[in-house]
């Protein structure tokens, strides 16, 4: 399962939510600028506010690591 937590306007979370998709990855997008609970949730995984926070299976990327989001997806 792979959550991203994002905001409207990050550019960073765009880019991750295109290239998930440019892959056929299936995510649950929670949008924290409209969801408080979700923002402490995401504070409490990666210990930071910035976004996009990812979460794939339990394992947390902070900010559109490429590299790290292949080697956990086996992409590319």
């Amino acid at each position: 399962m792979v959550t991203i937590y994002s905001t409207t306007h990050c550019p960073y979370c765009k880019m991750a939510k295109d290239y998930f998709t440019q892959h056929n990855v299936e995510y649950k997008d929670i949008n924290v600028e409209q969801d408080d609970a979700a923002a402490a949730d995401m504070i409490k995984k990666s210990g930071q506010m910035g976004v996009p926070v990812i979460d794939i299976d339990g394992t947390i990327i902070v900010g559109f690591d490429r590299g790290s989001i292949d080697e956990i997806l086996h992409l590319q």
